[in-house]
């Protein structure tokens, strides 16, 4: 969408314990921010408190709002509890049981003579199949026969499904079928939600196409109807500025787009926490960073490279393989909710959490599992208070649960059991940061961790000291920074189209192909209203060696020596070596961009030294200590410190250890180095 370059934005990142805010005067780069508990009953409800919050502090109404910009967790919870729409799925006769057959691998921590397949979004009973069938070419091998069609639709009708599937047999080569099955449906099935393959995945794989459609119309119902809820209440508040949300890939579209294309959502939360990060990486002048979103459930890790946030089409939610474009990330349950628990003698800290509700016991609503959070209370590390005083913190409750659930039954004190729950989180965390950097032939020791979240600036001097990176980056706001990176996110699409057959690259095919794809994603960028100067396209080819079963996403050159030699460069960099074999380009993507223009950025007043603000008990290495506490909002730019101590603020608190050196950047942002790790 074309938007003015002043005016106010509002970003809403809607998580499993707070609803962040940050709102933002894009004439003069001022932000406001605000925090809420969420409320998993009705999502949009702590959305409008939230927003509501953060437009008091400004001082505005909300008729200044030029742009609505959101990061929903609506699909990937509809998704990860099995609470979506009752669908069923139109497939090519003969083709009913693919969604069931799936792949014959398992997951990677899975017992392999225990493991039990997960039950299919769509079950058997519910996959229709038409008479039709197209070539791998793309040519009709048999024609559309439309009865079928009409009684399939009539089956849905006594299934009593809210959402229809398509995925025909090779329609990414040719979507004819496909296109008239869905015209039927329509007129035979009003108000019923209809997904069509070629909308959402047009590329080959039978299996991921078929999951990527009907999770999509598992989602679309639920996702149309909160999006339609946003937009009343908006219009109650009087808001006449566009809605756009967050997708998987780190970019925003407009409500249309995501009432179709539901499925793209699945990821945007932990989307726009990475391209919050790169942002203010970027103002500190870093581009090579780790990030590490840590909140009440899960750790999201992600590494950018020289300012790039990769891609990848291997992508999961829950048990479910989604090869959609989204950023490329691994996610743990590791979060300031996960459980510590006795297994067999040993503790063992997550994946389960105590979520939004009870919570840990030193939230006071009930809590009587220890979690990491009480680990953290128990020890000293957080303010008797959080959100500002907002929330009181009950010591004695984290100590109580702690001492009976883990110390007791481990023969250990209250802050030997504590230190056990808070090694044990942070090692599960360095497996998957490994995950993204040495296992990907990176030394982590090159980048610079940045760790945000609620959580995250608790446990960013101790991953970095595990892993031997030697600075870490606190950003400004870094529990809201989710919202901050919606502000930032540009507007967003890829097209994509698997070529007919594999094989040589042909230059002259390819191109031919990228055109429609361009136009594809022009036309897009149209309905968005995105001005002519503000539109980027860029092309990638998903390539292989003869044989392999994944590709490697690859820039395009247009020209077949240039682009088999990039190919192999990027093959050697994620696993070491080439092949002496053919290459094949398997799918063609372009990526359509509308950007936004960032607003000026406002720098930290210089500081007149650091100075604490009151100190607090702390157990370090089991012997009580008085630390200095920090105000944040009392340092300036060039204040210093060292550790051990305690830097508060309203979304987050930030832990810093002994041996560690802390100055204030110009963007607001805190440096965190040991030379010595």
């Amino acid at each position: 969408m074309s938007f003015p370059d002043a005016g106010l934005a509002v970003a809403v990142d809607i998580g499993g314990t707070f609803t962040d805010v940050a709102l933002q005067d894009r004439a003069t780069g001022r932000v406001w921010r605000a925090k809420t508990p969420s409320v998993p009953s009705d999502p949009s409800e702590a959305f409008m408190r939230g927003v509501g919050l953060a437009l008091e502090q400004a001082g505005q109404g909300a008729k200044a709002l030029d742009r609505v910009l959101h990061g929903t967790t609506v699909a990937t919870n509809m998704i990860l509890e099995n609470k979506g729409a009752r669908a069923a799925l139109i497939t090519t006769a003969g083709f009913r049981h693919v969604l069931t057959i799936g792949r014959q691998d398992i997951p990677r921590r899975a017992n392999l003579y225990a493991w039990i397949k997960p039950a299919r979004p769509v079950p058997a009973s519910r996959v229709v199949e038409v008479r039709e069938r197209i070539a791998a070419g793309g040519s009709v091998l048999e024609a559309l026969d439309e009865a079928s069609v009409r009684d399939a639709a009539q089956a849905c009708r006594e299934m009593g499904v809210t959402a229809v599937a398509i995925c025909l047999l090779h329609a990414f080569a040719n979507p004819a079928h496909e296109r008239r099955t869905a015209e039927i449906l329509m007129q035979e099935l009003p108000g019923v939600a209809i997904t069509a393959s070629t909308d959402v995945l047009p590329v080959v794989r039978e299996y991921e196409r078929s999951l990527a459609t009907a999770l999509n119309a598992v989602v679309t119902p639920g996702v149309a109807t909160y999006i339609a809820r946003l937009e009343n209440r908006l219009a109650e508040m009087e808001v006449d500025a566009p809605l756009l949300l967050m997708q998987s890939n780190g970019g925003v579209a407009g409500a249309p787009r995501i009432r179709t294309a539901a499925i793209t959502t699945a990821l945007s939360g932990p989307a726009a926490g990475v391209v919050g990060a790169r942002e203010a990486a970027a103002d500190c002048g870093i581009a090579n960073l780790i990030t590490v979103d840590i909140g009440g459930t899960s750790a999201d890790i992600c590494l950018i490279e020289n300012g790039r946030i990769g891609l990848t089409q291997s992508g999961q939610v829950g048990d479910w393989p989604l090869p959609l474009p989204m950023v490329d990330m691994v996610t743990i349950g590791a979060g300031g909710g996960s459980i510590a628990r006795i297994k067999n003698g040993v503790l063992a800290v997550g994946p389960e959490s105590a979520g939004a509700v009870p919570g840990p016991a030193a939230y006071g609503r009930g809590g009587l599992l220890a979690t990491v959070t009480d680990a953290h209370v128990a020890l000293g590390h957080l303010p008797s208070s959080l959100l500002g005083g907002g929330m009181r913190l009950d010591v004695e409750a984290a100590r109580r649960v702690i001492l009976e659930t883990v110390a007791k039954p481990l023969d250990l004190s209250v802050e030997a059991a504590a230190r056990g729950i808070l090694a044990i989180v942070d090692n599960n965390m360095m497996g998957a940061l490994r995950v993204v950097s040495v296992e990907r032939g990176h030394n982590p020791a090159d980048f610079v961790l940045v760790p945000f979240g609620g959580a995250g600036p608790l446990h960013g001097c101790s991953l970095a000291r595990l892993l031997g990176m030697r600075r870490v980056m606190i950003p400004v706001a870094p529990g809201v920074l989710c919202a901050d990176g919606l502000l930032a996110a540009d507007i967003k699409a890829e097209f994509s189209r698997t070529l007919p057959r594999a094989g040589e690259i042909d230059i002259a095919a390819a191109e031919a192909a990228f055109g429609e794809l361009s136009q594809q994603a022009a036309d897009w960028l149209q309905s968005e209203r995105v001005a002519d100067n503000r539109r980027v396209l860029s092309r990638t080819a998903l390539m292989r060696y003869r044989g392999q079963g994944g590709e490697v996403a690859t820039q395009w050159h247009g020209d077949a020596v240039a682009l088999e030699a990039a190919f192999e460069a990027q093959h050697r960099a994620l696993y070491g070596f080439t092949l002496d074999a053919p290459v094949e380009c398997v799918t063609l993507r372009v990526e359509a961009i509308g950007k936004v223009a960032q607003p000026p950025r406002q720098a930290l007043s210089r500081g007149n030294g650091a100075r604490p603000s009151s100190t607090c008990l702390m157990s370090i290495e089991g012997e009580p200590a008085d630390v200095p506490v920090y105000d944040r909002a009392t340092l300036g730019a060039g204040d210093h410190f060292s550790g051990p101590a305690v830097v508060s603020q309203l979304d987050a608190t930030t832990l810093v250890h002994a041996g560690w050196h802390v100055e204030v950047q110009a963007s607001g942002a805190l440096i965190m180095s040991n030379e010595t790790t």
